[in-house]
């Protein structure tokens, strides 16, 4: 059998939340070691994630995540942030991919030829592991912060913008780890500024 190609899947989790980083997964999964089940982190019941991350991990030839945090993305704006964090869950990789296959419409730069693909999480598994490793390891992470700023309810809600989630922002205003630079939390800043 001739060497087959190395084909990296890279999806990110978070870009649409008001809080927390963005993270980046990439994945090289083991043509020998077929994982089933892989579909899009979002249809996937968190215990099923959970179980199916740690099959990823312990099966895919290379994987590894990449991130850009809160004051990245402020700075850069959500696009470039997001793209960034791709590129760093690439360069992360132990093994260099020959090809990457990214969920979306547009491609971070990389060393390697890339191919963006919408709802590529839905319809290729390499990219549908980098989803579920990217969405465990953020969900993860939120809880974490949920234990520094129980007010938030970031462990249900995941920093997206929920009714009650918004409703603690203009109560309790933004915590470190809002992005200012989303319209609701520029909202409650410019109110607080406005406030005597």
């Amino acid at each position: 059998m001739s060497d087959a190609v190395l084909i990296a899947g890279v999806d990110e989790v978070g870009r649409g939340p008001l809080a927390g980083p963005v993270v980046t997964a990439a994945v090289i999964l083991d043509p020998a070691h077929p994982i089933a089940g892989l579909a899009d982190s979002k249809r996937l019941s968190a215990t099923q994630r959970e179980r199916l991350a740690a099959e990823i991990r312990a099966k895919a030839l290379a994987w590894a995540l990449g991130r850009a945090e809160v004051a990245e993305i402020d700075r850069l704006n959500i696009l470039q942030a997001t793209l960034l964090a791709m590129q760093r869950a690439v360069e992360g990789l132990a093994l260099r991919p020959e090809q990457v296959l990214v969920d979306g419409n547009r491609c971070p730069v990389l060393a390697c030829p890339c191919q963006a693909i919408v709802k590529g999480d839905a319809t290729v598994p390499v990219i549908s592991a980098a989803s579920i490793l990217a969405k465990v390891a953020r969900d993860a992470e939120l809880c974490q912060l949920h234990q520094i700023y129980p007010q938030y309810g970031f462990a249900r809600h995941k920093g997206y913008p929920t009714a009650a989630h918004l409703d603690a922002l203009w109560r309790c205003g933004p915590c470190p780890e809002h992005r200012r630079s989303f319209a609701p939390v520029r909202a409650v800043l410019l109110q607080q500024r406005e406030q005597p």
